[in-house]
C-alpha cells in the first residue's frame, strides 16, 4: 500500500468492508507421551484410471501428541505420488507419513488430517490397520470407500466449492475460474487464514483493530470480533490516528496464534509492523508483543504486508513490503518471533513500475513458492490487482518466474487476474488443507465490494500453480 492514492481507496474499499501463506515450528517426530489411542478416518476421495487422490483424518483418543508418525501398509501395491499436510516416505508396501511441523501437536480428543494423490492398479482397498507413533489404531477404521469402475481422469471444475475434494489436477483450465462459492459475512480486504489445531478456520484481514472471522467448513463464515477491541495505541504514530491496521499475517505453532500486521499513514513509508499473540485466537485475547521493524522517507522500501515462513530447518523468516524497492525478507528469532539480525534482504522488485506488494511464501515439492500481488489494488472495480508468483529451491531467494526471469528484475508468472465481474484479484495468501494447497484473496464485485475469493491449486507437470 503506498502513498496518498492507495491509502484514500483503501479507505473507500474499508467502508464496503467494514459496513456489510505456511507454516510452523519444526517439531520432533517422535517424542514420549503417555497414552497413544487413535481411530481413523481414510478416504478414496477421487478415483481415475491408474491414478486416485485420498483424504486421512487421525482421531486422537489419548493423550496430547506432540510430534507424530503415522504408518499403514498397502495390499495392492498402492503408490503415493503427492501428499501434503505431511511428509511421506515408502517403502514397499509400507507408508510412513511424519507431521509437516505445523501439525505436530493433536490435543487429546482432537484431530489432525493430511492429503495425498496416488496410483493404483487393479484394486484399490483401503488399509486394514494404521499405527500411530508406533502403537496400532484401536479405534475401528473409517468404512472402506467405493472403489469406483476406471473411467479417465476428470475434467477439472471450473468453480467448485472451496470445501470440495479434489484429485489434483495437473491441466489448468481454459480460462480463470470464479471464485468457490462462500456464505456469510465474506466482506474482506487483504485476507489471511489459519487451519486451527481442532479442526475449522480462523481469518484475519485488514480492518478497525484487524478484524477476525471464523469458518467450520471454509464456505460459511462469520465474524468474530477484533483482535484488540480495545484499540491499538501504541500504532496511532504510524496510523495518524485511525484505528485501521493493514494486512494480518496469522499462523499457528508452539501453542500460540501469531499474527503479524502493518501500521502506516496517509502518503508516507512512516510504517511498522508489529506482533501479537494468542493461546486461543478469540476476541480480545491477543497480547501486543512489540514492533517487529519500521520505516521512514529515507528507507527506500515499506514495513507492510507481512508474511511469516518457516524453512526446512526450522529457521524463522518475515518476508514484507510494497512499492518503493520491493519485496524483502528478514531473518526472525524462534524463541521471540523478533528480528534475528539487522540484515535486510532483497528478493523481489519491479524496476520501472514499483508496483509489487503482499508478497506470501510457501513450501510446495521441494520449491518455496513466492506470490505477490502486481498493479493497482483497492480501486473497487477499477482495480489492476493480480496474482503472480516465482519460486527458489532457497527460502531466501533467488526466485525467478516460469521463463526464468528473475523477480528481482520484474519477474513473475501471472495465476489469476479480473475477468468477468471479478475485479482486481490480489493480496494473496496460501494454506496447506487436507484436500490440497487453497488460495485466498480479495477481489473487487461491479458495486465496488471488496469480497472473500477462494479457489483451489494445481500444479502442472512442471510445478508451476495454477487455480482452479
Amino acid at each position: 500500500m503506498q502513498g496518498s492514492t492507495r491509502w484514500a481507496a483503501r479507505i473507500a474499499a474499508l467502508a464496503g468492508v467494514l459496513l456489510p501463506a505456511v507454516a510452523g515450528a519444526m517439531a520432533a517426530q517422535t517424542p514420549a507421551m503417555a497414552a497413544v489411542s487413535c481411530r481413523v478416518d481414510y478416504a478414496v476421495t477421487n478415483q481415475w484410471q491408474g491414478g486416485f487422490g485420498a483424504s486421512v483424518t487421525i482421531h486422537n483418543l489419548g493423550d496430547a501428541v506432540n510430534g507424530w508418525r503415522f504408518t499403514w501398509t498397502y495390499g495392492s501395491g498402492q503408490q503415493i505420488a503427492q501428499l501434503w499436510n505431511g511428509t511421506v516416505s515408502q517403502s514397499g508396501a509400507n507408508v510412513t507419513v511424519t507431521d509437516a511441523g505445523y501439525n505436530a501437536q493433536i490435543p487429546s480428543g482432537g484431530n489432525t488430517s493430511f492429503g495425498f494423490n496416488g496410483s493404483w492398479s487393479g484394486a484399490n482397498p483401503n488399509p486394514a490397520s494404521f499405527s500411530l507413533n508406533g502403537v496400532l489404531c484401536t479405534g475401528t477404521p473409517g468404512s472402506p470407500s467405493a472403489s469406483p469402475s476406471p473411467s479417465l481422469p476428470p475434467s477439472p471444475p471450473v468453480s467448485p466449492s472451496p470445501s470440495a475434494p479434489s484429485g489434483g489436477p495437473t491441466t489448468p483450465p481454459g480460462s480463470y475460474p470464479n471464485p468457490g462459492r462462500v456464505t456469510g459475512d465474506i466482506g474482506v480486504h487483504d485476507p489471511n487464514v489459519v487451519k486451527r489445531p481442532n479442526g475449522g478456520y480462523l481469518l484475519a484481514h485488514t480492518g478497525d483493530n484487524i478484524v477476525l472471522k471464523t469458518s467450520s467448513d471454509r464456505t460459511a463464515w462469520r465474524n468474530a470480533g477484533a483482535v484488540f477491541p480495545g484499540g491499538a495505541p501504541w500504532t496511532t504514530s504510524y496510523t495518524g490516528g485511525s484505528r485501521s491496521l493493514w494486512a494480518p499475517d496469522i499462523s499457528y505453532h508452539n501453542g500460540r496464534y501469531y499474527l503479524y500486521y502493518s501500521a502506516s499513514s496517509f502518503g508516507s513509508s512512516n510504517s511498522a509492523i508489529f506482533l501479537a499473540t494468542s493461546t486461543s485466537g478469540a476476541s480480545g485475547s491477543w497480547t501486543n508483543e512489540g514492533m517487529i521493524i519500521s520505516t521512514n522517507s529515507s528507507s527506500g522500501y515499506n514495513a507492510i504486508d507481512p508474511n511469516l515462513v518457516i524453512d526446512d530447518q526450522g529457521r524463522w523468516w518475515l518476508t514484507f513490503g510494497s512499492f518503493w524497492s520491493g519485496i524483502k525478507l528478514i531473518q526472525l528469532d524462534p524463541a521471540t518471533g523478533k528480528r534475528a539480525d539487522n540484515t535486510v534482504r532483497s528478493i523481489a522488485q519491479r524496476p520501472g513500475s514499483t508496483a509489487i506488494e503482499a508478497p506470501f511464501i510457501v513450501k510446495h515439492a521441494g520449491y518455496y513458492y513466492l506470490w505477490a500481488s502486481f498493479d493497482r489494488c483497492c480501486q473497487g472495480a477499477a482495480s489492476t490487482y493480480r496474482i503472480m508468483v516465482g519460486r527458489s529451491a532457497s527460502e531466501t531467494g533467488p526466485y525467478a518466474d516460469r521463463n526464468g526471469v528473475a523477480m528481482t528484475s520484474g519477474g513473475g508468472t501471472q495465476v489469476l487476474a479480473g475477468h468477468g465481474s471479478i475485479h482486481g484479484p490480489g493480496h494473496q495468501a496460501v494454506i496447506n488443507d487436507s484436500d490440497g494447497d487453497v488460495l485466498f484473496y480479495h477481489y473487487y464485485a461491479d458495486n465496488g465490494a471488496s469480497l472473500l475469493g477462494i479457489n483451489k491449486i494445481g500444479y502442472d507437470s512442471a510445478g508451476w500453480p495454477f487455480v482452479y
